[in-house]
């Protein structure tokens, strides 16, 4: 893939204030605050050659719908979009979408697609959107501290949830949602209910599902240096048919011998 020109930085970060609010264990990323542009052109659609060709280019495909409005086929640079993805809030950073550095709006990566095989990035599709409209996103869970069962009852912790779904406006989405597992201990179970909660975040992830807890550790089986050479002396079996064809075979083999016999004493008659 050819590397795309610098003909000017289409990615920057405008730090307004540059703060990170944290309220009650939810990390809020300060979306209004902390601004990123991309900058993407459009391009023509609906054959993989015109797809391949701005792959060549050094950008990638990529589709921009929603807000009622009709489905955009742009180009962008993956430099630019890895960037955000790579981020803290990754996929659910909000951004400003400008389209040949004309009229910006706000968006967000909703689906991206990977080169199987060495891992390029192939395409992506992105949402416009509304800031004053809530979103449905997933926030990743950050487990913090070590628990009781762990440091004392040498158990293990098991984090079965790690991801959970929630409702916010745009400006609200955390960039994740820590939770303090020190007083976890054998037999408790940290829940979706048990999490930070505020009044801006609405959980959807049903409030009875298992996030994590302390378990007690798998002890394996270690065969012994007798076990092991018992096994590797031991000779197998030798297969019926085998045996079988042996004992036919003596059993055919006594049989010249007692006609033999016969005519020996057929002779001695004579």
């Amino acid at each position: 893939m050819q590397r795309a020109a610098r003909s000017g930085p289409s990615w920057r970060k405008e730090r307004l204030l540059g703060m990170t609010i944290i309220k009650t264990g939810i990390e809020i990323m300060a979306t209004t605050l902390e601004q990123n542009i991309l900058e993407a052109e459009p391009r023509e659609s609906g054959t993989k050659n015109q797809a391949r060709r701005v792959r060549r280019e050094g950008k990638i495909p990529g589709v921009v719908y929603g807000a009622g409005k009709d489905a955009l086929s742009v180009s962008v640079d993956p430099r630019h979009v890895l960037r955000i993805l790579r981020s803290d809030s990754g996929h659910n950073t909000i951004f400003d979408l400008a389209l040949n550095g004309g009229e910006r709006t706000k968006a967000m990566i909703v689906d991206w697609q990977y080169e199987p095989i060495k891992g390029h990035l192939l395409h992506i599709d992105l949402k416009r959107i509304a800031m004053d409209k809530a979103l449905r996103v997933s926030v990743p869970v950050m487990l913090q501290g070590v628990p009781t069962g762990v440091k004392t009852e040498g158990g293990i912790l098991e984090q079965m949830l790690r991801e959970v779904e929630i409702e916010c406006l745009p400006g609200d989405i955390p960039s994740h949602i820590d939770v303090d597992v020190s007083e976890l201990t054998f037999g408790k179970v940290l829940r979706v209910s048990d999490l930070p909660h505020n009044e801006k975040l609405k959980f959807l992830s049903e409030a009875n599902q298992p996030v994590a807890h302390v378990t007690s550790v798998k002890e394996e089986v270690v065969a012994t240096p007798e076990a092991v050479a018992a096994e590797a002396g031991a000779t197998p079996a030798e297969p019926e048919v085998i045996k079988k064809g042996k004992a036919e075979t003596e059993e055919e083999g006594e049989a010249p011998a007692e006609k033999g016999e016969k005519k020996a004493e057929k002779k001695e008659k004579k």
